[in-house]
């Protein structure tokens, strides 16, 4: 998978609200193991990270998440921007992403940072 094709299916990810659909793009996307920090929440693994976005949607009830700009990319690392926003609506939070690759492309480990985020 390519780091647009990857990108696409994580925000994907982030706006499913099914909870199988979610499980089937974690699956696909991330290792068994992997981590995903930010200020807020720290996961392990693919279960604890379904549970994670499920509760950031009812945190955020009718906003999505969004790529802004283009992927930075080098090596095993990836970095984009991010909105969280409603649709024609000015975004509520914003941040960035660093993700780390295993060999076979899947998101290992992913530290988000917030450039700006409600209180919550």
């Amino acid at each position: 998978m390519n780091a647009k094709d990857l990108a696409d299916q994580y925000f994907t990810m982030w706006n499913a609200a099914d909870a199988d659909r979610r499980a089937e793009l974690i699956a696909a996307a991330w290792t068994a193991d992997a981590t995903f920090q930010d200020p807020s929440f720290e996961t392990t693994g693919h279960d604890e990270l379904n549970k994670l976005v499920g509760a950031a949607q009812h945190m955020f009830p009718g906003l999505s998440f969004v790529r802004i700009g283009e992927i930075d990319e080098h090596h095993n690392y990836l970095r984009w921007t991010w909105h969280l926003k409603a649709e024609g609506q000015e975004p509520v939070a914003g941040g960035t992403d660093i993700v780390v690759l295993d060999p076979d492309g899947k998101i290992r480990k992913l530290i988000g940072f917030h450039d700006f985020a409600p209180a919550h």
